[in-house]
């Protein structure tokens, strides 16, 4: 049975938080508001939550799920070859609605699916996500829906996709936006845009001003 926590209470936050945690490390998922779409999350380094994650979803190993970070820093274990403009687009967009896909370190030990060595990873800006990838480490996250359907903006909605395969979920109320992170390809010389999103063509533009859009 799952169980929701409203994070615009104090003492129901911290219980939430705490009991949220404790799921991630039982190798169980939990919605988590983001400043983007609310998002369903697991351990990134546990390959059976991971693919939890995706079987709740409906959705398959070649649509891997992004990762979610703390703070810019946790890049330094989880990435490689990453470059200057790569780190000028954190310093710019995070934490924020922007997803960079990197070549991950190769002695990583995790499974979210058909990367081909690579990750796409972001640092919201949501203080209750903040506050549990702090607790958590860096944890796989794929918007809280049921492949194929919009992503939720708000807990009920995603309560109402996902149902009991969520261990729990913590409510902050409807997304700021409500609008999906824009995803940038950094793995290569120039950074191309892979999904148009949160963060416009022309604010990426500004930082990067040879940003090639995707075919």
């Amino acid at each position: 049975m799952s169980r929701r926590y409203d994070c615009a209470d104090a003492g129901d936050r911290a219980t939430g938080l705490r009991e949220a945690a404790s799921a991630i490390r039982r190798g169980e998922l939990v919605v988590l508001p983001t400043d983007t779409v609310y998002g369903i999350g697991a351990d990134a380094f546990n390959p059976e939550a991971v693919a939890g994650l995706l079987a709740a979803k409906g959705r398959g190993r070649d649509m891997p799920s992004p990762v979610l970070v703390g703070s810019p820093t946790t890049l330094h274990g989880l990435v490689t070859d990453f470059s200057e403009r790569a780190w000028e687009l954190v310093d710019a967009f995070w934490p924020g609605g922007l997803t960079l896909v990197a070549r991950h370190q190769p002695s990583l030990r995790w499974d979210l699916g058909e990367t081909r060595g690579t990750v796409a990873v972001r640092m919201p800006l949501h203080p209750v996500a903040i506050e549990l990838l702090n607790a958590t480490g860096p944890l796989a996250v794929s918007s809280a829906n049921k492949s194929g359907q919009p992503a939720p903006a708000d807990c009920e909605d995603a309560e109402y996709q996902l149902g009991d395969s969520v261990a729990i979920y913590l409510d902050g109320g409807r997304a700021e936006h409500g609008l999906a992170s824009s995803i940038v390809d950094v793995t290569g010389k120039i950074p191309v845009l892979l999904r148009a999103g949160a963060v416009s063509v022309e604010q990426l533009r500004e930082v990067v001003p040879d940003l090639e859009a995707g075919s």
